[in-house]
């Protein structure tokens, strides 16, 4: 059985992506900063038939995430596919004038500094087993910034900067390392951004692993 493991996983995108891969014989590793709320999350998708463990870490503790991820693969076996989806904190999301250091410091350590903590945990295995996919999920602020929002901002620039030479750099060792843009947010509903349609497409982006980005919307009809 392959292994899907969701750093920042929750009630929507987390949960719908976890079904997603199931229905291809997927177990799901499911972490995230609330232990009770995860293993919730896994106890719901147990009851649906699903092999899912829930695991707490907060993706600014290096030790805990590389725990979590050691866990889970000791669980539910090694990882084929790692994606990185965590909410960013809402003091990430200040204006570019009241942003200091310490403002963006936190924010470069959520979304740079945790994804490639994951992502160099999980890839020597991926090697030794031949290939694996990484899954990157961000707001339009990753290719578009937005002054209001500067932490994110900067964070998810890195962050993108960051993904685009790691699918380059590991394409040789047959892992895809890939980034989802949701412009605007997920929103319930939508024909282009409701969790089950977004989890469609990061299915459809881990089996055709085509080019680095995809968008899940217009930036300028849903940004």
């Amino acid at each position: 059985m392959s292994t899907l493991a969701i750093i920042g996983a929750g009630s929507q995108l987390g949960a719908a992506t976890a079904r997603r891969f199931a229905r291809e014989g997927f177990a799901v590793a499911l972490i995230s900063r609330t232990a009770e709320r995860v293993r919730a999350l896994a106890d719901e998708l147990a009851a649906e038939g699903i092999t899912a463990r829930g695991y707490a870490a907060n993706v600014r503790d290096h030790d805990s995430l590389r725990s979590a991820l050691d866990d889970a693969a000791a669980d539910l076996g090694p990882i084929d596919v790692l994606q990185y989806s965590p909410l960013p904190a809402k003091e990430f999301l200040r204006p570019v004038l009241e942003t200091t250091v310490d403002d963006l410091q936190p924010a470069i350590e959520f979304s740079v500094y945790g994804p490639l903590v994951a992502i160099h945990h999980v890839m020597q295995h991926m090697r030794f087993r031949g290939g694996g996919t990484i899954l990157l999920v961000n707001g339009g602020s990753a290719v578009r910034p937005v002054a209001k929002f500067a932490g994110t901002s900067v964070a998810f620039a890195g962050e993108s900067a960051l993904g685009q030479m790691l699918h380059d750099a590991l394409k040789p060792d047959n892992i895809h390392v890939t980034q989802l843009i949701i412009p605007g947010g997920i929103i319930e509903g939508h024909p282009r951004k409701d969790p089950t349609v977004l989890a469609e497409r990061l299915w459809e982006m881990h089996a055709t692993k085509e080019q680095f980005r995809h968008f899940a919307g217009d930036m300028d009809l849903d940004g």
